[in-house]
């Protein structure tokens, strides 16, 4: 385990986390959906390993990886096959990462609520909740599309506090993607970066100033309730 140097977290309100590479390992549908169109396209299929880095990104990123010779114009227009591509495929082969529900029983039985606030789709990342069993637990579910802005801008994450009558400096942002951080800091709250998550090579968490670094799920636990 490897967390931050800085002082255990006092026990917060509520916890937000984002979706994708943080509490759902979705890179696998993502993949499949993007070789949906690259086969619609003539092209070679894309391996796990080259999506897995672009997906807390977005679907524009996904596309960018997967139509490097595409145009930003040419690569726009199939959004919207790549988000129907995906939204079949949602659920078939992603799985939560090692150590997720636990932590949310954890929570859950502390009477800590906790919730989503994620740059996916508010239609599709609803759609995912009862495939896990999520959607009486999640406390409140904010998509990308939700608002007029999306993360790294605070208001989603503030939005979230609000609609749990929660403070947000008391509140807890748990994300594994720069942006998630950047709007933890812009909205006061409490910023912990997941490193299991979707990054490329280049990318630093260290760099990201988070309050805490976490290595896995269980993790978050210790930040709460020291060992």
């Amino acid at each position: 385990m490897s967390i931050s140097d800085k002082a255990n977290r006092p026990i917060p309100e509520a916890i937000l986390f984002d979706l994708d590479g943080t509490l759902l390992d979705s890179a696998p549908d993502m993949l499949a959906a993007v070789n949906r169109l690259l086969a619609a396209h003539g092209m070679d299929r894309m391996t796990l390993e080259r999506i897995r880095p672009h997906v807390s990104k977005g679907s524009r990123a996904m596309l960018a990886a997967a139509f490097p010779q595409s145009s930003d114009r040419e690569r726009e227009a199939l959004v919207p096959d790549f988000l129907a591509a995906y939204q079949d495929e949602m659920g078939r082969h992603s799985r939560l990462f090692d150590g997720v529900e636990s932590v949310l029983d954890t929570l859950e039985s502390r009477g800590i609520r906790w919730g989503i606030v994620t740059n996916k789709p508010e239609y599709l990342a609803r759609r995912v909740m009862p495939q896990l069993g999520w959607e009486r637990r999640c406390a409140v579910l904010i998509g990308g599309d939700t608002l007029a802005h999306a993360k790294p801008h605070p208001l989603p994450l503030l939005a979230a506090a609000e609609s749990l009558d929660a403070v947000p400096e008391n509140c807890d942002y748990v994300g594994d993607d720069q942006r998630d951080i950047q709007a933890a800091q812009a909205a006061g709250m409490c910023s912990i970066a997941a490193l299991w998550g979707y990054r490329s090579a280049d990318e630093l968490p260290m760099q990201w100033e988070a309050d805490h670094s976490i290595e896995q799920p269980r993790d978050l636990l210790t930040l709460y309730w020291p060992l």
